[in-house]
C-alpha cells in the first residue's frame, strides 16, 4: 500500500524522499516557491554510488514508481499524509510560514520522523534524564516545538553524507557517504507499524538487480541516533576554526588523540543518558570513514557563507554535559569558536547585532 509522506526540506530530504519513491510511496517535498516550481517541472536527481561501482548513478524521481510533488509551506494540506519527515536545518523552522505549518502538523497529531542533526526538543523529552533539563538555549526558536507530543516525534540519525553541488540546480543531490538512516521507534505501535513497513519496502528495492545503499533501519532504543553526537562534536563542528573552515578529515586526523578524547567523552555522556555501548559507533570506524570526508561540514560551509544561525548540537551537548556535571574543555572551546564566528556574521550583517 502506497503511503503519503510529507518531507520538510527538499535538499537532504530528497535523499529519504528518493528512497521512498523507489519503494513505491508518494512524497511531497516542502520548499521555497522557486525550488517547488523546479521540482514539479523536472523532478529530482539523486546521485549515489552502488556497492563495488566506481561512479555514481543518477536516480531521477520521474523514473520511479512513487509520485513526487513539491509545495510551499503555506500550501500543505496536512490531512493527506501518513507521516512527516523533518529534513530542514533547525534554524529554518523559525521561519513564519514553516512555524504555521508546524502548528498544523502538531494539531493533526501526525507522527514526525526527524532526519536533522539537531534533535527536536519533544524527542529529547522522551529521554527521562533530559526531560527536565534547560536546553532551549541551543535552539533558534524553542517555541516551534511546544505543541508537539513527545511520543509522536522520533529521531533518525542522519548518517548519510550528502550535499547539493554548488554548480548544479537546486533539485540535484550528491551522496558522498551512503550509510544508513538509523531511526528510533515511536511511542505508539500504530506509528511503528508504518515505520517498519517503510523500512521493509526500502530494503527490498534494487536497481538493475543491485542492492541500493542508504537503508532505513528502525531500533527500539531511543539512544541509537545519539551515536551521531560523537561524530558531530569530533568532526563537523571542529571544521569551524577561528580562520577558514577545514575538512572533516583534517578536523579528525590532524590530532587523532585529541579527537578520540572528545569522541569518547560524548559517547560517555550518551551512556549516562541510557545508551547501550552497542548503540554506539567505535571511534576507529568513524575515523576511517572521516578519511574520505574531504570537504568542510555543512555547518562550517554555512558559517563561511555568512549564515547568522546554524544547528547547534555542539551547544546542546555542552548544556547537557554541564547539567550532568561532566563538562569538557574541548567541547567548551568548540562552542566558544562557533559562537565567535556566528557573532562576527551578525555584526557584519548590521541589523542582527541590535
Amino acid at each position: 500500500m502506497a503511503r503519503n509522506i510529507l518531507i520538510l526540506g527538499a535538499s537532504y530530504g530528497s535523499l529519504l524522499g528518493t528512497k521512498l519513491l523507489m519503494a513505491g510511496h508518494n512524497v511531497t517535498l516542502v520548499c521555497r516557491a522557486k525550488t517547488a516550481e523546479l521540482i514539479n517541472r523536472d523532478g529530482t536527481e539523486v546521485r549515489i554510488k552502488l556497492r563495488d561501482e566506481a561512479v555514481h548513478r543518477a536516480i531521477f524521481s520521474r523514473d520511479l514508481p512513487g509520485k513526487l510533488d513539491a509545495v510551499t509551506p503555506a500550501n500543505v494540506d496536512v490531512s493527506r499524509y501518513d507521516m512527516v519527515g523533518l529534513a530542514m536545518q533547525e534554524p529554518q523552522y523559525a521561519n513564519h510560514t514553516v512555524r504555521v505549518l508546524m502548528v498544523k502538523i502538531a494539531a493533526a497529531k501526525l507522527p514526525c520522523l526527524s532526519i536533522m542533526n539537531m534533535p527536536p526538543l519533544p524527542y529529547l523529552k522522551r529521554i527521562p534524564t533530559l526531560a527536565d533539563m534547560d536546553l532551549e538555549e541551543a535552539y533558534t526558536n524553542a517555541q516551534v516545538w511546544e505543541r508537539f507530543e513527545p511520543g509522536l516525534v522520533t529521531l533518525c540519525s542522519p548518517d548519510p553524507q550528502a550535499f547539493r553541488p554548488p554548480e548544479e540546480a537546486a533539485n540535484v543531490l550528491h551522496v558522498g557517504l551512503p550509510t544508513n538512516f538509523k531511526a528510533s521507534a515511536f511511542a505508539d505501535e500504530k506509528h511503528n507499524k508504518v515505520l517498519r513497513e517503510l523500512e521493509a519496502d526500502i530494503d527490498a528495492v534494487t536497481l538493475d538487480g543491485h542492492d541500493v545503499p542508504v537503508k532505513l533501519k528502525v531500533f527500539d532504543s531511543l539512544f541509537v541516533p545519539l551515536a551521531k553526537w560523537s561524530m558531530l562534536l569530533t568532526g563537523n563542528y571542529r571544521c569551524i576554526t577561528p580562520n577558514d573552515p577545514q575538512s572533516i578529515r583534517d578536523a579528525v586526523h590532524s590530532d587523532l588523540t585529541r579527537s578520540q578524547t572528545i569522541y569518547d567523552h560524548v559517547d560517555a555522556i550518551a551512556r549516562r543518558l541510557g545508551a547501550d555501548p552497542q548503540d554506539q559507533v567505535p571511534f576507529a570506524k568513524y575515523a576511517k570513514a572521516a578519511e574520505s570526508l574531504l570537504k568542510p561540514s555543512s555547518a562550517a560551509r554555512a558559517v563561511a557563507s555568512g549564515a547568522p544561525f546554524i544547528e547547534r548540537v555542539d551547544l546542546l551537548v555542552k548544556l547537557i554535559s554541564h547539567q550532568l556535571g561532566v563538562p569538557n574543555a574541548e567541547i567548551d572551546r568548540t562552542v566558544e569558536i562557533v559562537d565567535q564566528k556566528l557573532n562576527e556574521k551578525i555584526v557584519q550583517g548590521g541589523s542582527g547585532a541590535q
